[in-house]
Parts: C-alpha cells; sequence; structure tokens
C-alpha cells in the first residue's frame, strides 16, 4: 500500500476503506484548485493540514498527477508525519461515477 507513491482511483478507494477500519484517515488534496466530482477534497492549506492526527494520509493531485508526483518528496519533507501519495492521472482521469463493489461470495 505504502510501496508505492502514486495510487490510482481504485486503489484511493479500496485502501480509504481498509485503512478507515484501522482508524486512520485518507484525505484527498487539490493542489489546483478544482476540487473533484462525488468525493471530499480539501485544499491545499499547510497550516490546516498540520494539524490533522499524526499518521493521516495525504493524496495529492493537480490536472495530470504529473506535477505532485515530482513535488512529492518536497510535500515529505513538509509533512513528515504523515503519509503523502500522489494520484495518478490527477484530474484528468478521474471517473466521477467509479465505484468499489465489494467481491460476493453468494454468486459463486
Amino acid at each position: 500500500m505504502f510501496g508505492k507513491d502514486e495510487w490510482t482511483q481504485q486503489e484511493l478507494y479500496r485502501y480509504s476503506k481498509q485503512l478507515q477500519k484501522e482508524n486512520i484517515s485518507v484525505l484527498l488534496v487539490d493542489t489546483i484548485l478544482k476540487p473533484l466530482d462525488r468525493i471530499e477534497t480539501i485544499t491545499y492549506n499547510p497550516f490546516e493540514m498540520n494539524l490533522m492526527p499524526k499518521g493521516t494520509v495525504f493524496v495529492f493531485y493537480c490536472d495530470t498527477g504529473k506535477t505532485t508526483k515530482e513535488r512529492l518528496e518536497f510535500y515529505k519533507k513538509k509533512f513528515p508525519d504523515y503519509k503523502c501519495i500522489s494520484l495518478r492521472g490527477g484530474r484528468g482521469y478521474w471517473r466521477p461515477n467509479y465505484q468499489l463493489f465489494e467481491k460476493s461470495d453468494k454468486n459463486d
């Protein structure tokens, strides 16, 4: 999960669900002032972000995902008590109607 610097939208949903069970928050951070559809985001604000509980996961996004991936080391140094990830493909690859379904044993 944290072995990669980028998460896809699918991984964002899946890992958020897993981390929620461990009481770890995953926040999607808007670095371009363009919120994503159908998901809660916060605007990049270092002061407010440093008030979040230690261990919170920040998933940064931009238009294409390239800028946030390039700046990831900067974010990691700025927020050493938090996990920092880039959203692969950024806003351009975001699918507002994407849903993650649980696998059901009933249909096997």
